[in-house]
């Protein structure tokens, strides 16, 4: 596997991890500045190795492929991310973390899926309690494990695979959302996170979200210079449960999580590190694969608007004759359609004029002179604005009037 990603985390059980950096205190992480702009993306923060750390380190362009490969990911409830030692799952005060982690590691070779262990944030009383199991993609949460069931529990349900008797398994439903909150572990995170965190909370309940979504604070998932680290677990367009990773999430992606992945099902390809269930290479290919379809669909949406603007306006240097298509294909001067129309029927419309000016000037002498005047002054009407159609008729009436009466004047006579 390559480096990069949580491999020096012991709870993979791959390798044994290096020296731990030093813990520092919640009061201490939280009181780095986030920035002055708020946003925790370009403030000068440490690592746990005392290290600056600015946009440099974080690595936009190499997320894709940097998930280890695994199967199933084990969340264990577990106090607060304050009191997480660096090394939790190898805390002597911490039993039940510690036992979890030593007893799935003995076990690993008997499991038939690849295992992954991850401590989550727990409060008593609360829809996570201290001891809570979460298993993903099972979708299923196994209620206060003591630290004197932990080999039942691995051996029934992690490596059989079957239900755990003394508890009682209970379906997730929605999605769960994971951050990085490990700030004994490393710095970046430990300030990073909890921001994060809170905005995943504040747009949950802005959106009216909750209940169908889950934020929690968990240690260290891997891969410092890609805080903050971001897992979702939930089901996708096609009813399977997936686990994304993302990696440089900062507050103002957070909307953009929720609205793209979680509401629509689609992947933030920007910040997107992998998937549960894909080697690393795997993850790199799907990706390229979205991003030439998504490509394609942008062509697409552009030919397609292309035809529709060329259906409305259509290029000549002269007025053109419209063929079976509703235009024609030469020319360099823009002429729509509507403007063609117009011109053409108001071309007709004169003609129409013409023709029966003549028709009226070549008729009989004996043909009256009011006839003539309302035949050519009805031709006239077609061309004019219809808003000029009453007065027209107006004066139309009024000089039939005055023909009418000169012609009975004159037989009078």
């Amino acid at each position: 596997m390559g480096s990069g990603r949580y491999l020096d985390d012991p709870l993979t059980f791959t390798r044994n991890p290096p020296s731990s950096s030093s813990p520092i205190t919640e009061s201490s992480f939280l009181a780095e500045s986030i920035s002055r702009s708020g946003s925790f993306e370009s403030g000068s923060l440490r690592g746990g190795d005392g290290d600056c750390f600015s946009d440099v380190d974080f690595a936009l362009d190499k997320l894709a492929g940097t998930v280890q490969f695994y199967e199933r990911h084990v969340f264990l409830c577990y106090k607060k991310p304050s009191v997480w030692p660096a090394r939790i799952e190898a805390s002597e005060f911490d039993r039940l973390p510690r036992l979890l982690s030593s007893v799935i590691l003995a076990r690993k070779s008997s499991m038939k899926k690849e295992t992954l262990l991850t401590i989550c944030e727990g409060h008593d009383g609360s829809e996570t309690s201290n001891g809570d199991v979460l298993i993903f993609p099972d979708m299923i949460r196994y209620r206060r494990l003591t630290h004197f069931d932990v080999d039942t529990f691995v051996e029934e349900v992690l490596v059989k695979g079957v239900e755990w008797l003394p508890g009682n398994p209970e379906s997730l439903s929605g999605s769960y959302v994971f951050v990085c909150c490990h700030g004994s572990r490393d710095r970046r995170c430990g300030v990073c996170g909890p921001s994060l965190v809170s905005r995943f909370r504040e747009e949950i309940d802005s959106c009216a979200l909750r209940g169908e979504v889950s934020v929690s604070p968990c240690s260290h998932i891997g891969g410092h210079k890609y805080t903050g680290d971001v897992i979702i677990y939930g089901l996708n367009i096609n009813q399977r449960v997936t686990g994304h990773w993302y990696g440089c999430v900062t507050l103002e992606d957070v909307p953009l999580l929720l609205e793209q992945h979680i509401n629509k099902g689609e992947i933030v390809d920007r910040l997107w590190r992998g998937e549960m269930g894909l080697p690393e290479e795997d993850q790199k290919k799907s990706q390229e694969q979205r991003l030439q379809l998504n490509s394609e669909k942008i062509s697409n949406r552009e030919v397609t608007q292309e035809s529709v603007n060329n259906s409305i306006c259509c290029q000549s240097r002269a007025v053109p004759e419209l063929n079976g298509s509703g235009c024609q294909q030469n020319g360099n001067s823009s002429y729509c359609l509507e403007e063609i129309h117009t011109e053409k029927n108001t071309s007709e419309r004169v003609t129409s004029v013409k023709n029966a000016s003549l028709r009226i000037g070549s008729s009989e002498n004996g043909s009256s002179g009011g006839f003539k005047v309302c035949a050519v002054m009805s031709m006239w009407l077609e061309t004019w604005e219809r808003e000029d159609t009453y007065a027209a008729l107006a004066v139309a009436c009024a000089a039939a009037s005055v023909a009418i009466a000169y012609n009975c004047y004159k037989q009078l006579k």
